[in-house]
């Protein structure tokens, strides 16, 4: 990761993320050093910062994560997003009911969720990498400064953008853009889904927000 910002991402994040251009080399490093230590990280190399591919200017809605899933197979650097031929993990699965509830629309035929990203929804996770089967492992490694920069970067664009804050962590980021409209609940897991996630309507909520701010709502639809 020590090529300019330009080759390994989007020219808008590029310049976005400029402040902070040295901590992103610093966290090559220290995935360097963890694979010669003998570990593994995850998501593979070229998704670590694959959210940040998609056009930084075109980003109407933020869905902030946690870290990515530490189980093999799952991350694909996308927040909540997994490969479409990988079984659900229960957070996705929790997310899409309340999709089905909130919208009427059918399941998912998969947990891939990459037609959002396409229409304008940045899928971040808060940590961009962690060691398998470890979830958290990465916390407090560095990466907050990139995709906390990233937040405020989306915040003073002053466009019509909603931000969907899942579970504590990602509530406690919401300072970073005070004037950007907020849907928040307890996070999806499994764990706490029933303690005010499931029944949210996030996705409408979040519809409703962008139209009072003169945007077109979000085509959530999934195949």
């Amino acid at each position: 990761m020590s090529r300019p910002l330009n080759e390994i991402m989007e020219s808008g994040w590029a310049k976005a993320l400029e402040p902070v251009a040295d901590r992103i080399t610093q966290m090559g490093d220290f995935l360097r050093e963890e694979v010669s230590a003998g570990r593994t990280y995850l998501p593979a190399g070229e998704n670590v910062l694959r959210a940040f591919q998609q056009p930084f200017d075109d980003v109407r809605v933020l869905l902030v994560g946690q870290d990515p899933y530490p189980t093999p197979g799952n991350a694909v650097g996308l927040s909540f997003s997994v490969a479409p031929d990988s079984r659900l993990p229960g957070s996705l699965r929790n997310i899409f009911t309340e999709y089905t509830q909130d919208l009427g629309l059918p399941m998912p035929a998969n947990g891939d969720l990459t037609p959002w990203t396409e229409r304008g929804v940045l899928l971040l996770n808060r940590v961009l990498t962690v060691r398998p089967r470890s979830s958290g492992s990465h916390r407090n490694k560095g990466w907050e400064a990139v995709t906390e920069q990233a937040i405020r970067a989306l915040a003073e664009r002053g466009k019509p953008m909603v931000s969907i804050l899942w579970g504590r962590d990602a509530r406690n980021l919401r300072p970073l853009m005070p004037n950007v409209p907020c849907v928040e609940a307890t996070h999806p897991s499994p764990m706490s889904a029933h303690n005010g996630f499931f029944g949210s309507k996030p996705f409408s909520k979040a519809n409703a927000l962008l139209e009072q701010q003169g945007a077109a709502p979000m085509d959530w639809r999934l195949p």
